[in-house]
């Protein structure tokens, strides 16, 4: 391979793991989906390629499709080792533009209802800025017919957040409101009786049900907490928690229903916390 190659791979590998991770949901795939493109590299003639960028995109998004394929073809081996990656991000008025252009959260949010062609037209196209007719060419389709795959995949992440956003917040807010203040019967009211909670924790999976025995654990928790945020958990309204010593505790997803939280799924495993990158909030506050 010659050093114009290899600089040239250099150059773009940080974009190709930035596409790839926003297809596969995973950083270790992504960065084995890269490997495999400069793999193919070492292996080709330097004279037979044009676009050194645009042959390593295609490589790289023909291996994400055949991964993806593999998932759909053997959804028990999907994530059999490690769950997937979570995207957190505060919940906040600020965050709003972030959050309608986060790809990483659009595509895990949706990553069950966009087909593996799907997501390669709205990542390359809407995200990346590729042509349809190049995106085209790594799926063996026609621009047209790619333009019709990035549409119907942009109108599935575009509906990803509910209408009745607003009172689902609401219901967030005081259910964090009454966790702070240690409220048991202000959480009572925001949790439906036969509530589920699914807790990820270093010792494995936790399962708590109905509403009082939530109830009493949140009460338990939230002296150990030192800031609490509304955040969004890959694509749900949420909560993050901060101990004492600045260190994200914790993570949690509410799904919501009739103006009560029906289900609750949340993370205190350390080991995948430190992998979501979540920083420390700048002043964190003591309750």
């Amino acid at each position: 391979m010659t050093e114009a190659l290899v600089g040239a791979f250099e150059e773009q590998r940080d974009r190709l793991v930035a596409v790839a991770h926003r297809m596969l949901g995973s950083r270790a795939d992504a960065e084995d989906a890269v490997q495999e493109a400069w793999l193919r590299l070492a292996r080709q003639d330097a004279d037979s390629i044009d676009n050194v960028s645009g042959w390593l995109t295609t490589v790289v998004g023909r291996v994400c499709i055949d991964v993806l394929r593999s998932r759909k073809a053997r959804p028990e081996d999907s994530f059999e080792e490690d769950p997937p990656e979570l995207l957190v991000i505060e919940d906040s008025p600020e965050e709003d533009a972030l959050l309608a252009e986060s790809v990483g959260l659009a595509l895990l949010v949706v990553l069950d209802t966009l087909g593996p062609a799907e997501r390669l037209a709205f990542v390359l196209h809407d995200l990346f800025a590729v042509p349809f007719a190049e995106v085209g060419e790594i799926l063996g389709k026609s621009a047209d017919a790619t333009k019709m795959l990035a549409s119907r995949a942009r109108r599935k992440v575009q509906g990803r957040r509910p209408a009745d956003e607003p009172q689902q917040r609401a219901v967030v807010d005081a259910f964090l409101a009454a966790a702070r203040e240690g409220d048991f019967d202000g959480l009572l009211r925001v949790l439906d009786p036969d509530v589920t909670w699914r807790s990820e924790t270093a010792h494995g999976v936790v399962v708590r049900l109905g509403a009082a025995e939530v109830a009493t654990r949140v009460q338990r928790g939230a002296r150990a907490v030192a800031t609490v945020r509304p955040a969004l958990v890959n694509g749900k309204l949420g909560i993050a928690t901060w101990n004492k010593h600045g260190k994200l505790a914790g993570v949690m997803a509410c799904t919501i229903a009739d103006g009560r939280i029906v289900a609750i799924d949340s993370v205190s495993d350390p080991r995948r916390l430190a992998a979501m990158g979540v920083t420390s909030p700048e002043a964190p506050s003591s309750k």
